[in-house]
């Protein structure tokens, strides 16, 4: 077996014992969300470079308490995830996800910081800093167009694949297309998060401490897709070791 399909092996078997622990009682969800809500809000955010603490998160989001001597664009980031965060929550009843979905959380993460941006696709052109396939990023005159084809796209992609395959996916085709002029990432990282849970699985929260090699996945699966489904793979792995120890699970 080459790599990913070992990954996908030992993913499979984490999963069935995931599985066989279930149904969670009511208590038990809730306090995951909110674990995982303040944890995707602070790692999502600072690998885009909030500068709040994961305990600074929580005590914004859960108490609405400001933090001396951080931004206001910092706060309002926060709250904005943590709203989007709650919307992917329910969203993930569901498998499929749309392209008024996509606005929404993007919407619902930036309105306070974003004013009139916020929700809606951009109207230029974007470079993304550091990253040899700019020319590869759809140009703003096809942006609208090329959503309505990722969603159609999604629904035979979900068919084809292993579930942690079509997470990866998405996330690269989403930020590929990059359809709003900030906030790309934080909303691929939600897709992601929405294809795994709405599967199943646990969510993933990819650590700023490893930045570097996300980013560089992300742009080695411009010629070799595989590497960036490796890494996601490798990711969720590690996230169901860390659920099968926070639930005490055997």
């Amino acid at each position: 077996m080459n790599n990913l399909s070992q990954l996908l092996h030992q993913i499979d078997d984490k999963q069935q014992l995931i599985n066989r622990n279930r149904p969670l009682d009511q208590q038990q969800v809730r306090n995951l969300k909110e674990y995982f809500k303040i944890g995707l809000t602070y790692a999502s955010n600072a690998l885009e470079g909030s500068t709040l603490t994961e305990s600074e998160t929580k005590v914004v989001i859960e108490d609405g308490v400001t933090i001396g001597g951080k931004s206001l664009r910092d706060h309002l980031e926060a709250i904005g995830h943590a709203r989007a965060f709650d919307f992917m929550w329910e969203l993930a009843k569901r498998q499929e996800v749309t392209e008024a979905d996509i606005v929404k959380l993007h919407l619902l993460c930036f309105r306070p910081s974003e004013g009139e941006v916020a929700g809606q696709y951009r109207s230029v052109n974007v470079i993304i800093t550091g990253s040899q396939y700019n020319d590869r990023l759809s140009a703003h005159e096809t942006v609208a167009s090329d959503m309505s084809d990722l969603i159609k796209e999604s629904k035979l992609r979900q068919d084809q694949l292993h579930p942690v395959e079509y997470a990866a996916w998405l996330h690269r085709a989403f930020i590929i297309i990059h359809p709003f002029a900030d906030g790309n990432g934080r909303v691929a990282r939600l897709l992601l998060n929405h294809a795994l849970i709405s599967r199943g699985y646990p969510p993933v929260i990819i650590s700023p401490a490893f930045k570097n090699e996300y980013i560089s996945a992300l742009e080695q699966s411009h010629e070799r897709p595989q590497v960036f489904t490796e890494y996601i793979a490798e990711q969720v792995l590690e996230a169901q070791k860390d659920y099968i120890r926070l639930l005490r699970l055997s």
